[in-house]
């Protein structure tokens, strides 16, 4: 019999775990490690999309859409320590009830969006 898998207790868990559901889709790519921002961010067609930093889910959305998770509380947008904070770009609290799994498959709609909004 298998051993059922145990709900994820951290954030680098909770990541992993999303990693795997998300690889499975055309155009997703895991993180490429090393050093510098991003390094730990799925990409769509080489386009960040969902990351995890200092144990918080970051993802891309529609800047109307971060305005309402920040005021709803569920977080802030995310200012990658440079102190002016990005508007498509959020920090989910990780206190939240959000669940990673729908908001990074928002983030990545978003990406597919710009991509064919994008010239190439």
């Amino acid at each position: 019999m298998r051993e059922q898998k145990s709900e994820p207790t951290g954030p680098d868990e909770r990541f992993e775990d999303l990693v795997d559901e998300l690889l499975g889709i055309e155009g997703v790519t895991p993180p490429s490690g090393g050093g510098g921002f991003g390094r730990s961010a799925l990409r769509f067609h080489g386009r960040m999309f969902a990351m995890l930093v200092r144990g918080h889910l970051v993802v891309k959305l529609p800047a109307t859409r971060v305005d309402a998770l920040v005021d709803d509380g569920e977080g802030v947008r995310f200012d990658a320590n440079k102190g002016t904070p990005m508007r498509e770009w959020f920090s989910l609290d990780p206190g939240s009830t959000v669940d990673w799994l729908p908001l990074s498959h928002e983030a990545l709609d978003f990406a597919r969006s710009n991509r064919t909004d994008r010239r190439e």
